[in-house]
């Protein structure tokens, strides 16, 4: 039996993989201390998640295990040997990194350090999937001219239709600490497949998102759209008219797309990954689509200050995905992403 390691298991994207490996009978050991409910609060609790997947996935054991723990994780490692590793565990959030920086960084950089080495030491042939972050490029695509639409910012540039590649700089631009700390650990996933010939890769994703996703405020913004608008609450839109852009990748398809780098790793390698222009929306377009699915009129409040490393548009680029991984492609709709989402809410709110 195949032998998988999920850090961040019972996050948006780790329990997608657990799922999705558990039906093809995989033995998966999850690695979650839902961290989460620490970095949001309750509104952040992902206990849940992991009840839900004890229980539907019979081939599925929990690991309490902080990724900070070096000792604990090289133990954990050498014990374990699994034969693949997904490693989704993060904090997430550009503003909850300013406030707790040792936090961010420790998680983000140090802890992807910790499961690299572990990984050299004890399993250096399984492939290692990291996810990062679009957040990678800074606020480099906000110096891209660009074009302002009824409902959207957009690309003026004809070079950049299809999205941002990654050939972007990740220099010489602001990141957020937040960004600073997932560059960190980006560019160690990296090094750690090309100086050590590992299987590694980096996936730079946009907006991750899906009907297992605990929304909040701080990160997970479509998730949380939906639940406010079906809560009937205010929403917050910071800066940009509201126009700002943003891929949706649907966490299935990303499960998907490991699966594909699984079967046919290479070294050191980095991806975009998110929806493409198919998928993309503005806050405003979010609200009118929300808006036809729950029949609730979103109510929103606008302020001036848009948040630091926030990018006024971007879409991946899958070109470079689809030429290494030519069977993988999206298979989730927008459409689909909002109606999963909102379904999930309802039977959650018990609306």
């Amino acid at each position: 039996m195949k032998k998988l390691l999920v850090t961040g298991s019972s996050g948006l994207i780790g329990s997608e993989v657990v799922r999705y490996f558990s039906k093809l009978g995989w033995k998966i050991i999850g690695l979650d201390n839902n961290m989460r409910a620490d970095f949001f609060g309750p509104r952040g609790d992902t206990r849940w998640v992991q009840e839900q997947l004890s229980l539907e996935c019979q081939s599925f054991e929990h690991l309490e295990l902080d990724i900070r723990n070096r000792a604990g994780v090289l133990t954990m490692m050498q014990e374990i040997k699994p034969d693949y590793i997904c490693h989704t565990a993060a904090q997430p959030s550009h503003d909850l990194a300013a406030s707790r920086p040792f936090d961010d960084f420790d998680v983000n950089a140090v802890g992807t350090l910790n499961l690299l080495e572990a990984a050299r030491r004890h399993c250096p042939e399984s492939p290692f999937v990291h996810m990062s972050t679009n957040k990678v490029y800074g606020d480099g695509p906000n110096h891209l001219n660009l074009k302002e639409g009824a409902t959207r910012w957009d690309f003026a540039d004809a070079k950049y239709h299809d999205g941002i590649n990654e050939t972007f700089s990740i220099d010489q631009c602001k990141h957020s600490l937040f960004g600073a700390s997932k560059v960190a650990g980006d560019i160690m996933v990296q090094e750690y497949g090309k100086y050590f010939d590992m299987p590694t890769c980096a996936l730079r994703g946009g907006c991750l998102t899906g009907p297992n996703h605990s929304g909040v405020e701080l990160h997970g913004f479509l998730s949380y759209l939906i639940k406010v608008n079906l809560e009937e609450r205010e929403y917050t839109v910071f800066g940009y008219q509201g126009k700002q852009v943003r891929d949706n990748i649907h966490s299935y398809d990303v499960a998907r797309f490991v699966h594909a780098f699984f079967d046919n790793p290479r070294s050191g390698e980095v991806y975009n990954i998110g929806g493409g222009r198919e998928n993309s929306t503005s806050i405003l377009e979010a609200f009118k689509r929300i808006e036809g699915i729950s029949g609730n009129k979103m109510r929103y409040t606008y302020s001036e200050e848009n948040r630091i490393g926030d990018h006024i548009c971007y879409i991946s680029n899958l070109d470079k995905m689809k030429a290494h991984y030519p069977q993988w492609q999206i298979s989730k709709s927008l459409q689909d992403v909002f109606e999963e989402i909102t379904e999930s809410w309802e039977k959650r709110l018990v609306l």
